[in-house]
């Protein structure tokens, strides 16, 4: 019997200091089936647009009124069933543990958020024990029940109001050749906001489509990861789903008190390097354990990026395997050992990349059936053919961070064919050693997960 490829593919990113978000673009639309139907959302008032020009008055009032509809709108969007999120800490701590373990002295970025939608959206299109594996590392009893968490995590992430840019997006393309599970297709649509298209596989113009879908989505931050992905004639269906966040610093970093330091890397040669250190000083809280310090930087109308400091005796990767620091990503800031301080933080500009290969790692948190065409279930997808299976899984991220704000994104394609108590009043947080970054979006549930061992 002929091997037959599936595909999903997904692609998050954050950004703050590029464009992002969905254009029409009409070689991708040609293509196009169903567009999706994201939720309109009231827009974040111009305080400029208040300001009477002639007197300089502030309609104080008028601002007030569109301002409480926006936070209103904001707050409806983002109230999700009590405990959606239950569940997923298995596959959060696991799979941040295992993918960014042994850096060897290279930078790895990781986006959890990201890839637990790839798998849920995996999980419709599987059955049988395939889907089962995915259920249990998701920490759902049933389809149905990830099904509605999943929407959750997407309405509770998804902001377009023109003060934080969280766009959500999901899309199908299908082999024209082949028929589908209506139901199984509807699902998407109805759950993951899944736009979908319909071509020739393996042709030019469709994998130019796609590749010109995830740019669309990330506003081109990734542009050389997303050459990548390419539908072979093979291909019954890819799976892609992406996520864009853009937002800047609660508190931006003065580009005045920005200057050259020392980085102390791990290179197999010991060589330090000087890169631009920002420079920032206030009174925050301040978290420790017993091998590391940790510090949070507030996006504006949003979450935080955290910043998490071995101490100098203790690496990066003895860190990941201490449960306790996953434990701090996950609480974010719900910590016992914190204090209201005031911290000079000095934190390198950097902007770092990373492509893993996701196959040895989630074979390794148990899914596996998908990968062999003997045990693999795709029959929610399609019975025209079987022998259908994954052959690839591949992350690529990068994340870059400046005075402004941050801007990250992530991209994935799985292709189937402590320290000490800290003194009473101020606190000098240098991050010149490698270190932990963590992103967590309004709902504080990890959007990306990051090891700097080089930040030049």
């Amino acid at each position: 019997m002929k091997k037959v490829f599936a595909s999903i593919a997904a692609l998050a990113c954050l950004l703050s200091l590029t464009g992002c978000g969905r254009t029409n673009n009409t070689e991708t639309s040609k293509y196009r089936l169903a567009a999706a139907k994201y939720p309109e959302m009231a827009v974040y008032p111009n305080e400029m647009d208040y300001i009477d020009s002639k007197t300089g008055e502030f309609d104080d009032e008028g601002f007030s009124k569109v301002y409480n509809a926006w936070r209103e709108d904001k707050k409806e969007q983002q109230n999700q069933p009590e405990g959606y999120a239950n569940g997923l800490d298995k596959f959060f701590s696991e799979s941040i543990a295992d993918l960014l373990s042994d850096s060897n002295g290279h930078n790895k970025v990781y986006s959890p958020l990201n890839v637990c939608m790839a798998l849920a959206m995996l999980a419709e299109v599987t059955g049988g024990s395939s889907r089962q594996q995915i259920l249990d590392l998701l920490g759902s009893y049933s389809i149905e029940a990830l099904r509605e968490q999943a929407g959750a995590l997407w309405n509770a992430n998804y902001c377009d109001d023109g003060a934080v840019t969280s766009i959500l997006a999901s899309s199908l393309w299908l082999n024209k050749d082949v028929s589908f599970v209506k139901d199984t297709m509807d699902s998407l649509a109805e759950h993951y906001y899944a736009s979908s298209y319909q071509g020739e596989m393996g042709s030019g113009e469709f994998n130019k489509a796609l590749r010109d879908w995830l740019n669309e989505q990330i506003g081109g931050l990734l542009e050389e990861q997303t050459s990548g992905p390419e539908m072979s004639p093979e291909t019954i269906m890819a799976l892609a789903t992406t996520i864009c966040f853009r937002a800047k610093w609660s508190s931006e970093f003065s580009e005045s008190a920005t200057g050259e330091g020392v980085f102390h890397t791990l290179n197999a040669d010991g060589e330090d390097i000087t890169c631009d250190f920002m420079h920032q000083s206030g009174t925050r809280n301040y978290y420790w354990s017993d091998k590391f310090s940790a510090v949070a930087q507030r996006l504006e109308s949003s979450g935080n990026m955290w910043f998490i400091l071995p101490d100098e005796d203790v690496s990066v990767d003895e860190l990941l395997s201490d449960s306790k620091t996953v434990d701090f990503i996950l609480a974010d800031g719900d910590w016992e050992n914190s204090k209201f301080l005031t911290v000079n933080l000095s934190l390198p500009k950097f902007d770092v990349v990373s492509d893993t290969d996701l196959v040895p790692a989630l074979k390794k948190l148990g899914i596996t059936d998908v990968f062999d065409a003997g045990t693999s279930d795709f029959t929610p997808m399609t019975t025209d053919t079987d022998e259908i299976f994954l052959s690839k899984a591949r992350h690529a991220a990068r994340v870059t961070v400046d005075e402004e704000g941050v801007a990250a994104a992530a991209y994935t394609v799985m292709m189937a064919a402590g320290s000490a108590m800290p003194p009473d009043e101020e606190i000098d947080f240098t991050v010149d050693r490698p270190f932990i970054f963590a992103i967590t979006g309004a709902d504080g549930l990890p959007l990306f997960v990051g090891v700097v061992n080089n930040p030049a």
